[in-house]
């Protein structure tokens, strides 16, 4: 990750008044159409346990040559949200969608061919699907997936990396503000929230192996963790911290210097729920699937069980 200087003009999170998003049930235009409501999500509650796991391939195409499938077997999510798919729909392939037991769901950038893209795997039929947050800057890079399965809304997220330059550190920022001004909306109407995904940040300097030489650098910038802490504060956990506060484990590692041999990385791929998850028993484990290889990030999981 190249450095990219901390520049003052950048306001912080606390010093943006939240123009930007928009209330979850305003939105139109962005629902998939395939008409999910008909069958419906009935979790039965009381006894479900899911397994959700998030994982940045890197490139879909290059991680189906890699064995993927053979991945997903061990993984054994219920709900598996991919990033980085670097696809556009034509190129999507029956080894790509015809995975047993799974239905996908995608969202590709139109902005740019071979950029960005995610992905769901989920043996659970949502209620509803939608791709973005309704602000076309953003949904143009195809960057949000959003599954409604009832019991909780679940977000499946590439957020954006700042370290190309300041415009793209700013679209960052704005990007987080968006977003989480929109899951706020569903907070605050009593959803239960999860939003895996690649954050593009680590947190403190437990998350990374070099945090001093790095704290100059786009993906730990005080500027870009302050959006971390704000949306701990604003009632968003951090699933894995919750259960492993000292714990030091990484999800990226570069492909240069042996990195991953050395285990010279950084964790910068997260589950948060929102805080009634935890106080009302949802939240069982979280776990980092560091011996999975096939990308320059490792999956990782979250374990929930439904409450009655």
């Amino acid at each position: 990750m190249g450095a990219l200087p901390i520049r003052s003009g950048h306001p912080t999170p606390g010093e943006r008044p939240g123009g930007l998003g928009c209330h979850p049930l305003a939105r139109v235009g962005n629902q998939d159409t395939k008409p999910y409501a008909k069958k419906g999500l009935k979790i039965p509650m009381g006894t479900t346990s899911l397994n959700l796991v998030s994982w940045n391939v890197n490139g879909l195409r290059a991680a189906i040559k890699k064995d993927f499938s053979g991945a997903l077997k061990r993984l054994d999510a219920d709900v598996l949200g991919i990033q980085e798919t670097k696809l556009q729909a034509h190129q999507l392939t029956p080894a790509m969608t015809g995975l047993p037991g799974y239905q996908s769901y995608w969202s590709h950038a139109t902005t740019k061919k071979g950029y960005s893209g995610v992905g769901v795997y989920s043996r659970l039929e949502p209620r509803s699907v939608r791709h973005g947050i309704g602000i076309p800057a953003f949904d143009d890079e195809g960057r949000i997936l959003e599954l409604d399965f009832d019991s909780f809304v679940y977000f499946n997220v590439y957020f954006p990396n700042g370290q190309m330059s300041d415009e793209r550190l700013q679209y960052k920022l704005d990007f987080y503000e968006a977003f989480f001004n929109y899951t706020d909306a569903y907070v605050q109407q009593g959803r239960r929230v999860v939003i895996c995904g690649d954050y593009n940040t680590a947190h403190n300097a437990i998350d990374l192996k070099n945090p001093k030489a790095n704290q100059n650098t786009s993906g730990f910038l005080r500027i870009e963790r302050d959006w971390l802490d704000r949306i701990s504060a604003n009632g968003y956990v951090d699933t894995f911290r919750h259960f492993f506060p000292d714990t030091i484990k990484y999800s990226w590692w570069t492909y240069r210097f042996r990195a991953r041999e050395r285990n010279a990385g950084w964790r910068i791929d997260y589950f948060f729920v929102d805080r009634a998850m935890i106080d009302e028993g949802y939240v069982k484990s979280a776990y980092i699937e560091n011996d999975i290889m096939g990308s320059d990030h490792c999956p990782v999981g979250l374990k929930i069980t439904l409450p009655a």
